[in-house]
């Protein structure tokens, strides 16, 4: 049986309906790191996308149907046979020229990430989105968290698998792999990067895809930092429980069945946030 290949670098494209833009992306990265292995995971597109990346020079593991860009990504680090692994989007809004600007800190960080600069050619109800996806995932982690969703990074292959369990199939993968290094203790990098707008149309949706990011994002704080969710709320709510009783007790010389419900649930809501922070520590046993 002939022994597998191994290469040291793997890029990995997550692509969906790209036949514009990924044959030309495959392309110009070959001309680039001709000695680089790079995977399009084809996440079930119903154009030519795969066929093109085919005759890019591209290996393409297809999906059966469309599943989600955590998924493809997924997929991606189950095949890659490189040690290390550049993940970037196929849709053209990432420069390959920054894939050595990555690897250039490879030794030193666990991750490096492509921080999106105010040169990027973003929309502005984007960057809004970003900064307080960002403010809160650095609330939560206790890091400057740069570009919580760039989808430009960089990772070693052996400890991107550790946390593969806890990716989503959706494209909040980039926020989840984000926090669970942070959260277990592997050193991050932020390098800035324009980007170019993407070609063809953003398969994310305003309103509907913002809502399911923003409960998404608290469902992340919660899964890798409970008490930082939770005890603000039980403090916030212990407080308002102490000033309420302070009113009542000089207006009207009695402890109300409000106050002693702020204190009830202020214990409570402590009490899950304890028990959250429990499993969520026994869940890192896990990984190394």
């Amino acid at each position: 049986m002939a022994e597998t290949r191994k290469y040291e670098v793997t890029i990995l494209l997550p692509a969906y309906n790209e036949e514009g833009v990924i044959g030309t992306t495959v392309q110009r990265i070959r001309e680039l790191y001709p000695d680089f292995e790079i995977v399009v995971v084809d996440d079930g597109s119903t154009d030519q996308t795969m066929g093109e990346a085919m005759a890019a020079g591209a290996t393409v593991w297809p999906h059966p149907y469309n599943i989600g860009n955590g998924a493809a990504i997924k997929s991606g680090l189950r095949c890659a046979r490189g040690e290390w692994v550049v993940m970037m989007d196929a849709d053209g809004q990432h420069r390959p020229e920054d894939i050595a600007r990555l690897l250039e800190h490879r030794h030193k960080f666990d991750m490096v990430v492509g921080a999106r600069t105010r040169q990027s050619e973003t929309r502005v109800h984007r960057d809004l989105a970003n900064w307080l996806y960002n403010r809160f995932a650095s609330y939560v982690t206790k890091f400057n968290v740069e570009d919580l969703t760039s989808g430009f990074r960089l990772v070693r292959l052996s400890v991107a698998r550790q946390f593969i369990y806890l990716l989503p199939n959706t494209f909040s993968y980039p926020s989840t792999l984000t926090m669970a290094y942070l959260r277990s203790g592997r050193s991050v990098k932020y390098i800035p990067i324009q980007t170019k707008a993407r070609v063809g149309k953003s398969k994310i949706k305003l309103l509907q895809d913002g809502t399911r990011f923003f409960l998404i994002i608290t469902k992340i704080a919660t899964l890798f930092s409970p008490f930082r969710v939770f005890l603000p709320i039980s403090f916030g709510l212990f407080t308002t429980g102490v000033c309420y009783y302070a009113f009542t007790y000089f207006t009207q010389g009695r402890f109300t069945n409000m106050s002693a419900l702020l204190f009830n649930s202020s214990i409570i809501i402590f009490m899950i946030g304890l028990v959250a922070e429990q499993i969520n520590q026994m869940r890192y046993d896990r990984t190394e």
